[in-house]
């Protein structure tokens, strides 16, 4: 720890692998909140000037849980900011600007008022799951029709996602965030989506086991829509079910949307549905059959 250096800028305190210099960030505006837990390579901030709140994603400096080097990084943020651009969409945050800064470089979000559904830095489990202020653990007590509105805004996005060509990776809680005084879910980190066609060139991609199917941990396997559906299927029993518990005991939304959920978590990729569209057409299906049976 002796080695780490510490910085402040304005409101906030936090610690890098070395030294850093961030005054450009500085003359953006008053930096009211750090991000700096994530292993990506990047650190974020929240921004306040007379143009609003923005929340700023950083790549080039050295933090803690980051092992790569920072031209690495730099490369791999340049390369999600074209995401940002092509899939842009009102469930995903809104890239504003950016631009090379400092000895880094640095894309620059509409700030959105949403909490994150995985906060392992101020929640780690168990307390995700069983604490009262945890912002999971409030979102499961909202009710069904709530949750049923947030994962319409999640599949809506990913079947967009899949006609212009791309495939999610790495998307799981941690990339849901949710505004409990607007009752709105923001989509906030797409950085390794693949365009299509996608092969499994690592073994165990990147990602969050909760919400990964078989292929993405076979060498050589297509990541495809297939993927996805498993993907989607996962996201639903963690926002309405018991998680990796896919029991229908677990289950809050009726009989109808669990075996849509289920068939979409079948281990055998060809049982699921073929595309995300073909999953949401039988969700929605189902939603209509079943929601005099929520609870």
């Amino acid at each position: 720890m002796t080695n780490h250096c510490r910085i402040e800028l304005h409101d906030v305190a936090f610690r890098l692998q070395q030294k850093h210099d961030f005054h450009w960030l500085e003359e953006l505006g008053r930096v009211f909140a750090v991000f700096d837990q994530q292993d990506s390579g990047n650190i974020g901030f929240g921004v306040e000037s007379g143009a609003g709140k923005f929340f700023v994603k950083y790549a080039g400096a050295k933090t803690l849980a980051y092992s790569g080097g920072e031209q690495e990084a730099i490369a791999n943020l340049k390369t999600a900011v074209r995401l940002y651009h092509e899939l842009r969409h009102p469930s995903l945050v809104t890239l504003v600007d950016h631009f090379y800064a400092g000895s880094g470089y640095a894309a620059i979000f509409k700030w959105f008022e949403g909490e994150s559904l995985h906060p392992h830095w101020s929640f780690p489990p168990p307390d995700k799951y069983t604490h009262p202020d945890s912002p999971y653990y409030r979102f499961r007590r909202l009710s069904v029709e709530q949750r049923l509105e947030s994962l319409d805004r999640i599949f809506s996005f990913h079947e967009f996602v899949a006609q212009n060509g791309f495939v999610a990776v790495d998307f799981y809680d941690g990339s849901l965030m949710y505004d409990f005084e607007k009752n709105e879910i923001q989509i906030c980190d797409i950085d390794l989506y693949q365009r299509k066609p996608f092969v499994n060139t690592m073994g165990r991609l990147w990602g969050s086991s909760r919400f990964m199917s078989p292929e993405e941990f076979e060498f050589g396997a297509p990541i495809d829509e297939r993927t996805n559906v498993f993907t989607m299927g996962a996201t639903a029993f963690a926002l309405l079910g018991g998680e990796l518990d896919r029991s229908f005991e677990k289950w809050e939304a009726g009989e109808a949307l669990y075996q849509v959920a289920l068939q979409a978590v079948n281990p055998d990729r060809m049982t699921r549905y073929e595309s995300l569209t073909e999953m949401k057409r039988a969700w929605d299906s189902a939603l209509k059959s079943s929601r005099h049976g929520l609870r």
